[in-house]
This record gives structure tokens, sequence and C-alpha cells, in this order.
């Protein structure tokens, strides 16, 4: 085992400082990398994460029309979160960018002063919107074969609107708030893994919790409410755009500050390690 892997495995708060540090220079690379590439590339990659994610609320709606019911809630949302974490891992795994990981990722340089505000918002908006397209794009999925093909029942989409709609505002937006910050842990955690099956566990364990909640998800909740507006009368613009708008808000403020803010935090502002003799004789 050589030096490096030795501090990085060591353990005790130095050797965790030392290994948050690692990651956050990582990441503030990765996320620099993103900020400089060019904006067709990442709309691209944000396009390729809204369509993968959707896979989440087509499989939800399948287990929903498939089970022909649960005898508990309990039940359901734990099988509504298993199957829904797939998704997620699509996107994490995959690589391709999801709006929920840079309100994570892209403030690291920000508050490095490696990027400018105007930087991370330009990354920020490509993302976002070729996120929405994808969802709105995989909709169209939805309503030529979940149908058709007996696999995803209209009424399926209404329950998950259902379960996002019709909530205080203020509700809603500390949804998206844990939602964010479960996304941004996930992200960071996926990242701190040293191999694939642990990142898989991790990236399946922390996105499952978004599901069973369900806690409000900007993208992945952006095709199941316009799904339901698309196939059912029960959701309208107004609805759509008031939970859009309220949870964006909220993951924003949960990945951006909850995870990222407080990891730059306490790695930046955690000191430069101490060398410490130590006489293993006792002194004699």
């Amino acid at each position: 085992m050589t030096d490096d892997e030795s501090a990085d495995r060591s353990e005790g708060p130095a050797g965790a400082t030392l290994s948050y540090r690692n990651i956050l220079e990582r990441e503030m690379e990765s996320a620099l990398k993103e900020i400089e590439r060019p904006s067709t590339g990442v709309f691209l990659s944000g396009l390729s994460a809204g369509l993968n994610l959707s896979f989440g609320a087509l499989f939800m709606a399948m287990v929903l029309t498939f089970s022909g019911g649960f005898d508990s809630a309990l039940t359901r949302q734990a099988a509504l979160a298993g199957i829904s974490a797939i998704a997620f891992l699509f996107v994490v795994v995959g690589q391709t960018e999801l709006f929920t990981a840079h309100t994570t990722m892209a403030v690291l340089p920000l508050a490095n002063g490696d990027a400018t505000l105007s930087e991370v918002l330009r990354l920020w908006v490509v993302v976002y919107v070729s996120n929405l397209v994808g969802c709105a794009a995989f909709v169209g999925v939805i309503a030529g074969v979940g149908e058709p093909m007996g696999i995803a029942e209209a009424a399926a989409f209404g329950t998950l609107a259902d379960a996002l709609l019709g909530l205080p505002w203020w509700v809603t937006l500390l949804s998206g708030v844990v939602a964010g910050w479960l996304m941004g842990l996930a992200t960071w955690l996926s990242a701190a893994s040293r191999d694939t099956v642990g990142r898989v566990l991790l990236v399946l364990l922390v996105t499952a919790t978004i599901g069973f909640g369900p806690f409000h998800h900007a993208i992945l909740g952006t095709t199941e409410v316009l799904a339901a507006l698309a196939l059912t009368d029960g959701v309208t613009v107004a609805d759509f755009a008031g939970f859009l708008v309220t949870t964006t808000v909220g993951n924003v403020l949960g990945g951006g500050v909850f995870v990222g803010l407080l990891n730059y935090g306490h790695v930046a502002l955690a000191g430069d390690p101490q060398d410490v003799e130590f006489d293993a004789d006792g002194g004699d």
C-alpha cells in the first residue's frame, strides 16, 4: 500500500479531513470542466439525463398499474421508492448532467473563487432547460406506449401527481429542500466511493428515500406531473407551474446550501494537517 493510499484509508478526524479534501478538489475540478464545456455538449448531456431520469416516472406508474392496489401505504411507498431509485442510478453512474447534482457541485468552484456567478448560472440554465426538454419528450414516449401496451394507466400518473400537488407552497418548498439535500448527498457520496458496487449501493439507498417520501424533485416530478397533465383531467398548467417554481427553489437551497456550501466550509476551514512526533520508547 502506498503512502497516499494509507492517508486515504486512515481513520479518525485527520484521515476523514484528508479524504474529504481529496473529494472536494476532484469535484471542483469536475465542476470547472462542465462550466468550461461548450453549451451544446452540456445541453445534450442534460437532455440525456432528463430522458433517463424519466424512466423513474414510467417505472412507478407500471408498479401502480400492475399491482392492482397495495394492502398498505408502507408497501406501496417502499415499492415506488425502490423502482424510482433505478432511474437515478442511470443518471448518476452514467454521469449525465442533472440539475439537482449541479446545484451542489457547481457551488464548489464558486465558493472557492474559481468560477463566477454568471458562469455558474449559465451552466444551471443550460442543464435545467435541457433536463426539462428531456422530461417533456419522454412524456410523449409514455403517451405512446403506456396505455396502448397496458403497462402504465393514465390514472397511475394521476396518483403520482396527486402526491406532489395540492400542498401549501411552504410544504412543497421544504420538501424540495429535502430532495435537493438528498440528491446532493447521493452525488457527494458517489464521488467518495472507491468502487462501482459501493457507488451503486449508495445511490440506490439515498435516492430511494426521495421516492419513498415522496419528496419533491424538480426533474423527476416534472415527468410525473406533465404526464398527468397530458393524460388526465385532474392537473392544470397552473398546478404544474406552481409545482415547478417552488420545487426548483427548494432543490437549489437543499443541494447548494446544505450539501455544497456546508461540505466546502467544513473542508476549507479544517486547517492544515498537523505532524505529531510520538516517542514509542516512552522517553527512555
